[in-house]
């Protein structure tokens, strides 16, 4: 009995390395590097044009480099500012924004170029039909399904529908608070994630019954707290979740309450040391989020708000002038 006990927990536990030990043991910066420009595939519009879709990964784990629009970050042909972000997030960021082309655009190419930290990247972006994009390719790219996967839930999702209350063009003085409200709808799907019981049931088909008891919030935690921090981008929690970010600008932005996916969940007990796991805030009943921004030096701000119910998100912005 004692051996296969042992040997249900060892396999439960080489489960973990293979799952966690490679993340932990990759070799990571926190600052220095490069941020590689990605271009995530086209979608076509009702009137003929077509949207490429970009993103990036910015490879640092901490730096969030600003590089404003011009040498060092561009589009070419044509216009150099393609509505590209100049504040880049730390890690993956996938379909950040789009760029509209028109209806005849060919076999012509679009390219982003970024240089960050002295090394340049480019992405290139074509209307070649293995990058078309749909729902399910970005549901599948997001983490919220597997690869190749789908589900009659996931094909009937709807992305959240977001709408700023109030003016899109704002101003404050540096240093003072600026509240903004944002409504937020959303059908519902996919249905949240639970990530313990996500964890209980990949253990349960890899390592039996055995291995299953051994998962419980606080070793789901433990796990996501690791150092330096995962910003998952496979297997992700399911669930609306609504945040703002600095798109644009010459200084830093504070948000309150932080923009991050960090609360109380009820299923630990009142005496557990984590008492809380990666899920996404509860949803305001009346659907609006409340958050407060305090800009540190005047300038223009461009502040990029989404919405994302796991599988699919949609965008808000506003433009605020910080004066002194």
């Amino acid at each position: 009995m004692r051996s296969f006990i042992t040997k249900a927990a060892g396999v439960f536990l080489s489960l973990c390395s293979l799952v966690f030990v490679p993340i932990s043991l990759a070799q990571t910066y926190t600052s220095g590097q490069h941020v590689e420009p990605a271009f995530e595939g086209w979608r076509p519009n009702p009137d003929g044009t077509f949207n490429f879709m970009f993103g990036y990964m910015n490879e640092n784990w901490e730096e969030a480099p600003d590089v404003p629009v011009g040498d060092n970050n561009y589009f070419s042909p044509g216009d150099a500012d393609r509505g590209q972000p100049t504040h880049f997030l730390p890690r993956r960021n996938r379909f950040t924004f789009e760029v509209t082309v028109p209806a005849d655009w060919g076999d012509r190419e679009l390219v982003w170029t970024l240089n960050v930290n002295g090394q340049e990247r480019k992405a290139y972006a074509t209307l070649r039909q293995d990058y078309l994009v749909d729902n399910m390719v970005i549901a599948s790219e997001t983490g919220s399904l597997g690869a190749g996967t789908s589900s009659p839930e996931s094909r009937a999702n709807l992305p959240p529908v977001v709408s700023v209350i109030g003016d899109e063009r704002r101003t404050v003085r540096a240093g003072r608070p600026l509240e903004v409200e944002t409504r937020v709808t959303d059908d519902g799907l996919p249905e949240p994630t639970d990530p313990v019981e996500e964890a209980r049931r990949f253990a349960e088909f890899a390592g039996g019954g055995l291995a299953a008891a051994l998962v419980t919030p606080e070793t789901v935690m433990q796990r996501r707290l690791m150092s330096p921090p995962q910003k998952v981008t496979v297997d992700k929690v399911n669930g609306l979740y609504y945040s703002w970010n600095k798109y644009r600008g010459p200084g830093n932005v504070t948000f309150d309450p932080p923009q991050v996916k960090v609360w109380e969940d009820t299923r630990t007990s009142a005496n557990s040391p984590w008492g809380a796991l990666w899920l996404p805030p509860p949803v305001p009943e009346d659907g609006v989020y409340e958050v407060t921004m305090t800009f540190d030096e005047p300038g223009e701000y461009i502040l990029w708000g989404r919405a994302d119910d796991g599988g699919l998100y949609h965008d808000a912005y506003i433009t605020v002038t910080v004066t002194e």
